[in-house]
Parts: C-alpha cells; sequence; structure tokens
C-alpha cells in the first residue's frame, strides 16, 4: 500500500494575508506620491516648492521617506563624502548647507552649520527658500549642495549661494550622475556664476561630487549651459 500523503500546510491566517496586503498597498501609495511630489520639486521653482510644503508640511515628509527608500539602495551616501570631506579641513570653516534634509552633514561634522530646508525635519532647520537664506553677504566658508540642487531657477539658487559664500569659499555639489547633459558646458556655466572649479570626481555612476571655489560675484546675464535634467523616477 502506498503512504499516507503528508497533511497540507494550514492555510495562512486571513489576518496575516490581510496585513501584508495592506503592507504591499502603502508601498505603492508611497512611491505613487513621492514620484508625484519629486516632480513637482525638479519641474516647478524653488518658490512653487516652498508653497507647497509650507501648504502641506505632511507631503514633505513623505517625500523624504521616498527619497531615503531611494539613497538607501545606493552603495554610498553623498553626504558621507561631504562628511569625510569638511573632517580634513579646520572646524573652524562656518557652513550653509542648502536642502539639509534630515540634517545628517550638521550632525557629523565640528563646524558651524546653518541648516537651510523647506520643512524643518530637525530643530536646526531654518525654513526658507533655497534662492533667499537669511544669511549676510560673505558670511560663510564653505556651501553645500547634496542632491538639493532642484528646482528651474538653478541660476538664482546658486548666486544666493556665490551671495553668503566669502571669497575664496568652498561650494560643495554632489548630484545624481544621469542629470547632467554635458558636464563640461555646466562647468563653464558655473565659472560665468563665478566659481572656479577645483576637484570633480566622476568614478561613480550614482552621483557626482563637484568642489568649486569662488573667484567673485555673479555676472550679469543668463547661463545657458547650467542646465541639470529633472530626476524623475519610474513606476517600479
Amino acid at each position: 500500500p502506498e503512504p499516507p500523503s503528508p497533511p497540507e500546510a494550514p492555510p495562512e491566517p486571513r489576518s496575516g494575508r490581510s496585513a501584508a496586503l495592506r503592507a504591499r498597498m502603502e508601498e505603492r501609495l508611497l512611491g505613487a506620491q513621492f514620484r508625484y511630489l519629486n516632480q513637482q520639486l525638479y519641474t516647478g521653482s524653488s518658490r512653487d516648492a516652498a508653497r507647497l510644503f509650507r501648504a502641506d508640511p505632511a507631503a514633505f515628509h513623505l517625500y523624504h521617506r521616498g527619497f531615503e527608500r531611494q539613497v538607501r539602495r545606493w552603495p554610498e551616501r553623498p553626504v558621507q563624502r561631504i562628511v569625510r570631506y569638511l573632517r580634513r579641513r579646520p572646524a573652524s570653516l562656518v557652513v550653509a548647507d542648502f536642502g539639509c534634509g534630515d540634517c545628517t552633514l550638521a550632525a557629523s561634522v565640528r563646524n558651524q552649520v546653518h541648516c537651510f530646508d523647506l520643512v524643518p525635519l530637525s530643530p536646526r532647520v531654518t525654513v526658507c527658500d533655497m534662492a533667499e537664506v537669511p544669511l549676510a553677504d560673505e558670511s560663510v566658508d564653505v556651501a553645500v549642495f547634496c542632491l538639493a540642487l532642484m528646482g528651474t531657477n538653478l541660476q538664482e539658487i546658486l548666486g544666493e549661494a556665490n551671495r553668503v559664500l566669502k571669497l575664496g569659499g568652498t561650494l560643495m555639489v554632489a548630484e545624481v550622475a544621469s542629470r547632467f547633459e554635458d558636464i563640461r558646458t555646466f562647468l563653464k556655466a558655473m565659472a560665468q556664476l563665478g566659481f572656479r572649479t577645483v576637484s570633480k570626481d566622476l568614478s561613480s555612476s550614482y552621483f557626482y561630487v563637484l568642489e568649486f571655489a569662488k573667484t567673485g560675484p555673479c555676472r550679469t546675464g543668463p547661463a545657458p549651459g547650467l542646465r541639470l535634467r529633472p530626476c524623475l523616477y519610474k513606476r517600479r
């Protein structure tokens, strides 16, 4: 006689199936909301972004959750590159962090760091438009944009960094590699904004790290090479 068949595994409890389904739906909803907010940030001006999150601060928290989920997949977080750079420099240098997020940079270095963003994820944050930060002219030694060059008014935003930087001060930019249409044209446009290229690290396929020194005020007139592609995420 054939041996008896093994007993069937008990079905997954209904509550467990419901929880798993709810988690998947919440994940998809978060992804859709993040993609929508991300598109608004990259296709509107910094003033549009400030108005958006002033009207709905909870949307910024949702955006930051989606952003963290994306960056977590990278082999290295670009903010850690900036941290290592500042730790090699004197702690007396004053830093302005444009688009600081949760203030990881400020929490990781001994420097005085002015943290600016659209919504305060930390008590350190000063809420403002990145094109109008509340700092005096030539009052900081280092300005940082770490995955924060959003908005269609890039020239205005980088011009604000020029305004607050001391002559000879450092501008650090870490940005998604695929956003650069032509890196040489971009660097040439930065020279028009009063920044000399000191170094460029293009070794990562995920992000570039660029170091500039302020040579003088921004020149008047448009800088046509100052273009970055929107960082838009596809539905997975």
